[in-house]
């Protein structure tokens, strides 16, 4: 007999199961729609087993707590959506200078600005890489399913803590209100990964060492309350964490901040592969529209149509390798659907280059991409 739970979950409560499961004690955040869900949930289960829950004033106040709370040793997570995402862009800038692990749930709706908030949309992709100002590195999550939520959370949580840095798991307001079984693993089944904490004293002890941590580039974090007192700032710091302006000391800590995550590309980035061993056109997609992409390949298979899909589940850090193995293998087409007028149509193109077509299949306003359309495309590409 297993002992695995199966349950009817919505997207956006997997999330919370996953995040819980994975370690989290404090979420702040403000009610948003179609995250809201998540900051529910988290209301009623955090006090149950110890965490913290706080509803804040605004986006801003909610990212800014998220990040006091990491740097106390918690674990620690928001949710939000479209202008809410737009707000914390600031702060979330602030986690990745000061290596603050947190998990940001953003659960994509139409924009911009207020948009339309109860219809789904994959229009924040690239505000996920470049919303925050400045030369730094991103990474984003994007489950297709509900499961995937729940799994998802938890990898999100082992990212963020393993590597010291904002982590945005990347919904669209389809999954985030879908239901679907979901089984949820017992504890001991997860890999929970937790930061690495200082081995020294806390005189020695420096918060952006180069060349302190298990990761290239990852130094230990210490909390805020255990003895470390050090400084944490927005502004260029050498590794003690206090302000310079010395550029030879910001060129090697803004390098290290972007490869610890550039360099490990290959150890982050996750995809998946659907009848692509001789895929004839390959179709690019991820999030919920990666579910109509699926079908697509399914019906083309059956007409005999050598069609394949190649899944994005990290978005960012952007897939290179798996298109370049795409790309070799000389595609008729490689087609693109997206809810939005082309986001990552642009790196897949800037891979593909001029080896093969890429082909866009873009809805708006709240449309699905339907299964028809793509194997339209796919039809229309042999």
């Amino acid at each position: 007999m297993t002992k695995k739970r199966a349950r009817l979950l919505q997207g956006n409560e997997a999330v919370v199961e996953g995040a819980i499961a994975a370690g989290l004690t404090f979420f702040a955040g403000y009610p948003i729609t179609p995250s809201t869900e998540i900051a529910e949930l988290c209301a009623a289960k955090l006090p149950a087993i110890g965490g913290k829950f706080i509803q804040m004033e605004d986006e801003i106040a909610s990212m800014a707590a998220v990040c006091g709370a990491s740097l106390a040793g918690m674990k620690a997570m928001t949710a939000t959506s479209g202008p809410g995402f737009s707000l914390k862009q600031e702060n979330l800038g602030f986690a990745v200078k000061g290596e603050l692990p947190c998990v940001v749930v953003n659960v994509q709706r139409v924009g911009p600005s207020t948009g339309m908030p109860t219809s789904a949309s994959q229009g924040d992709v690239m505000q996920a890489r470049w919303g925050s100002h400045g030369d730094h590195e991103m990474v984003a999550l994007s489950p297709s399913s509900v499961q995937e939520a729940f799994t998802l959370a938890v990898e999100s949580f082992n990212i963020a803590e393993e590597y010291r840095t904002p982590v945005i798991l990347l919904m669209d307001e389809m999954i985030g209100h879908l239901r679907e079984k979901v089984v949820l693993p017992e504890k001991e089944e997860l890999v929970i990964r937790n930061r690495e904490k200082p081995n020294m004293t806390p005189e020695q002890y420096k918060p952006f060492a180069m060349d302190h941590g298990e990761i290239a580039g990852v130094p230990p974090l210490a909390a805020y309350g255990d003895g470390f007192k050090f400084h944490v700032t927005g502004l260029t710091h050498g590794e003690d964490g206090f302000p310079t302006n010395n550029p030879a000391i910001a060129e090697k800590q803004l390098k290290r901040l972007n490869e610890k995550i550039s360099s490990n590309k290959k150890a982050l980035t996750r995809v998946e592969k659907f009848y692509m061993d001789d895929a004839e056109v390959v179709v690019f997609a991820y999030g919920g529209t990666a579910r109509s992409a699926r079908k697509a390949v399914k019906d083309a298979r059956a007409q005999g149509i050598k069609a394949g899909m190649l899944r994005a589940i990290t978005i960012w850090p952007f897939a290179e390798d798996a298109l370049l193995e795409v790309k070799r293998n000389s595609p008729k087409a490689v087609i693109v659907p997206e809810m939005n007028l082309g986001q990552l149509v642009l790196p897949v193109k800037r891979v593909i280059g001029d080896s093969a077509p890429v082909i866009p299949i873009n809805k708006i306003a709240g449309q699905l991409v339907e299964p028809e359309e793509i194997l339209l495309a796919i039809k229309e590409a042999m």
